[in-house]
C-alpha cells in the first residue's frame, strides 16, 4: 500500500471548558504573622501561557475564581489538573468545577487574560 501524504498529518483536537475554583483563591492569607497575596489570577495567567492555552480568568463576588480555557485537548486537560490541584503557592483549593466542556474546531479567544 502506498502511503498518502495526508496519512502522516496529526489531527489536532481542541477543547473548551468553563471552570470555577473554590477555596482560598482571592485576597490575602495570613501566614506566620505575614500577609501573603493569593495572586490566583496572575498564576493562572502564567500557567495558561506556559501551556499555550487561551481564555480568561476573573474573581467572582462569591469569593471564587472562574473563567474559560481553550486550546489543544491535552493542554486543556493539564490546565484543569493545575486548577484543581495546584493553583498559586498561597492558595488553598477546596475543589474545582468544570462545565460546558466540548470539542471545538479552533480556539475563539486570543491570549489569556484577567477579566474585571
Amino acid at each position: 500500500d502506498a502511503l498518502r501524504a495526508d496519512d502522516n498529518i496529526a489531527i489536532m483536537s481542541y477543547s473548551s471548558v468553563d471552570f470555577e475554583v473554590h477555596g482560598r483563591v482571592q485576597g490575602d492569607k495570613l501566614h506566620s504573622q505575614k500577609t501573603l497575596r493569593v495572586c490566583f489570577r496572575m498564576y493562572t495567567e502564567d500557567e495558561a501561557r506556559r501551556l499555550g492555552v487561551v481564555g480568561w480568568v476573573r474573581n467572582t463576588r462569591q469569593g471564587t475564581v472562574d473563567g474559560q480555557v481553550q486550546g489543544p485537548t491535552d493542554k486543556v486537560r493539564q490546565m484543569k489538573q493545575w486548577l484543581q490541584f495546584e493553583g498559586s503557592p498561597s492558595s488553598i483549593i477546596d475543589y474545582a468545577t468544570f462545565r460546558n466542556e466540548k470539542t471545538i474546531d479552533k480556539p475563539t479567544q486570543k491570549g489569556f487574560f484577567t477579566r474585571y
